[in-house]
C-alpha cells in the first residue's frame, strides 16, 4: 500500500491534480507487462464527474509524458473513490474511524491475510481494527496493509 513507487508517483502528480481543484486520494500501480494499469483516485466536496476525470487525465498525462516515471506501456485510469473507497494513508484511516473496512494484508497476522472489521482508532502509527468474525482486536501499521476499502453501510 505505501510502496515507494506509488509514493513517488503521488508526489509527482499531486500538484497537477490539486491545481485543478481536486484531492488526490491515492494511486494504484499494477505492473502487468504491456497490460499495466496506473489508477488515480480523485475526489472533491462536490463529487466527481466524467468530465472531471477527463480533465485530470489530460493534465496528468502531460506530467507523465515529460517526467516518464514509468518506462513501460500502461493504461491510465482516473476515477472517483466510489462507495467502496480505498484508503491509502493514516490520515484517511483517521477520517473514517468508526467505519467498516475490508483489509488485505501483505503477511498473515494471527493466521489471517484478510480482515473485515471496524476502524476503532488511529494512535500514532497504529491502526486499531475490531474484527467482525471474531472478538479479535488487530493493531496494524500502514505498511502491513496491501489494500484497504471502506464497506458501504446501507
Amino acid at each position: 500500500m505505501s510502496g515507494s513507487r506509488q509514493d513517488n508517483l503521488a508526489q509527482l502528480l499531486k500538484p497537477a491534480v490539486e491545481g485543478l481543484g481536486f484531492e488526490l486520494v491515492g494511486i494504484e500501480y499494477m505492473p502487468m507487462g504491456k497490460h499495466s494499469v496506473l489508477r488515480i483516485y480523485i475526489d472533491s466536496p462536490e463529487g466527481i464527474s466524467v468530465d472531471d476525470c477527463s480533465r485530470v487525465s489530460h493534465q496528468v498525462s502531460g506530467v507523465l509524458e515529460v517526467e516518464e516515471p514509468i518506462k513501460s506501456a500502461y493504461t491510465l485510469e482516473v476515477s472517483s473513490p466510489g462507495i467502496d473507497r480505498p484508503l491509502f494513508n493514516l490520515e484517511q484511516f483517521e477520517q473514517f474511524v468508526g467505519s467498516k473496512v475490508k483489509l488485505k494484508l501483505y503477511h498473515a497476522i494471527d493466521g489471517k491475510r484478510k480482515i473485515v472489521g471496524q476502524i476503532d482508532s488511529v494512535e500514532g502509527e497504529n491502526i486499531n481494527i475490531s474484527s467482525d468474525d471474531s472478538d479479535t482486536q488487530f493493531q496494524l501499521q500502514i505498511d502491513d496493509i496491501d489494500k484497504a476499502n471502506i464497506i458501504a453501510d446501507f
